[in-house]
């Protein structure tokens, strides 16, 4: 049997008023009158933004209040994956339409709360607030007493020399006056300016001793990082203040599948900034040199003096003594003997 094709289309594409344009997208519109979504341009038209970003931007801005909007709870509801979905929040995130903050409930249990905006810009503007009206005591209202007008003051005569009116047919331009300033409500920004100050980066780790050995095999790992994720593409400037850095994790004695691993694993999409994403990782992943055979062994325990055990020249029973001589017993019995011998 032939495809079904769908003629409902082409039918209304006949009935729409006007000439058509000869090449591009030509809309349809029909109005929704249930379960639709407003979404805007800015956020449809976003430059900074891809197309995963902004399809799950309009995803989350149609979900009710109070959605779970998670990395898993996307994953499990949509069939793109963990990865796709993290670096498109990501990419919301720093574009300040969406917001996660981790918030301690009154039982001491801590959740990370989710908050989306769909104009982001919008809470940058000053909005002005409305004044509240005064509330008037409760009781019996008391009028205020009323004060007489005063006269108005009586026409002041003309004076001598008036100046000349001016003819009818010239009309005299009248300035407008300026408009009073209206007086706004200190604004706060809920987002924080672009020029807020940043923390210093720290330094890349550099190695002991850049030997020849180290920095060739450093270079060949880092031209090579092409070839495993074909985002890593670095120019030679890139590779020159890199491969200290990996130099360092060779010295330490770090194999270089491992550092392979750690620079290639679980790449943001989309990648803008190769090298800062290498510098980054090769800074704050460094692992400590591995620990000698001295520090593995086991801590010698300390050794305890004990007293031996003698034998009492009077009695032969067993006693301990650092020297031999008379038990206790014998002491004590041999002393006030002694004491009436003498």
């Amino acid at each position: 049997m032939d495809t079904p094709q769908n003629t409902a289309l082409m039918r209304a594409l006949t009935e729409l008023p006007g000439p058509l344009p000869a090449r591009g997208v030509i809309h349809i519109a029909i109005r929704h009158t249930d379960r639709f979504t407003v979404v805007g341009n800015d956020l449809a038209q976003h430059p900074g933004l891809s197309t995963a970003a902004v399809g799950f931007a309009v995803r989350i801005q149609s979900l009710p209040q109070g959605t779970e909007v998670g990395v898993k709870a996307l994953a499990a509801r949509f069939p793109e994956g963990e990865k796709l979905i993290a670096a498109a929040l990501r990419e919301l995130e720093a574009h300040g339409y969406l917001q996660r903050a981790r918030t301690r409930l009154p039982n001491g249990r801590i959740v990370t709360r989710t908050v989306f905006c769909n104009q982001p810009a919008a809470l940058l503007r000053p909005r002005a607030v409305a004044p509240l009206p005064q509330r008037r005591p409760a009781g019996p209202q008391i009028p205020a007493p009323q004060i007489p007008e005063p006269e108005p003051p009586a026409p002041e005569p003309p004076a001598p020399e008036a100046a000349a009116p001016a003819p009818p047919d010239v009309q005299q331009e009248q300035v407008p006056e300026a408009p009073a300033p209206q007086d706004h409500a200190p604004f706060v920004a809920l987002v924080p300016p672009p020029t807020a100050p940043r923390q210093s980066s720290p330094p890349l780790p550099q190695p002991r001793e850049l030997t020849a050995e180290l920095d060739r095999a450093a270079t060949a790992l880092l031209s090579d990082l092409r070839r495993h994720a074909h985002q890593l593409v670095l120019s030679e400037n890139d590779i020159r203040q890199l491969a200290p850095a990996v130099a360092a994790w060779l010295e330490r004695d770090t194999h270089p599948d491992t550092i392979r691993h750690t620079l290639t694993n679980d790449l943001p999409q989309p990648l803008r900034h190769p090298a800062k994403l290498l510098k980054h990782r090769l800074t704050v992943l460094l692992p400590p040199p591995l620990p000698g055979a001295d520090h593995l062994a086991a801590p010698a325990r300390p050794r305890i003096a004990v007293t031996p055990f003698q034998t009492c020249d009077g009695c032969e029973r067993a006693f301990r003594a650092p020297t031999p001589g008379h038990c206790r017993d014998c002491r004590n019995a041999h002393g006030p003997a002694q004491a009436a011998a003498a």
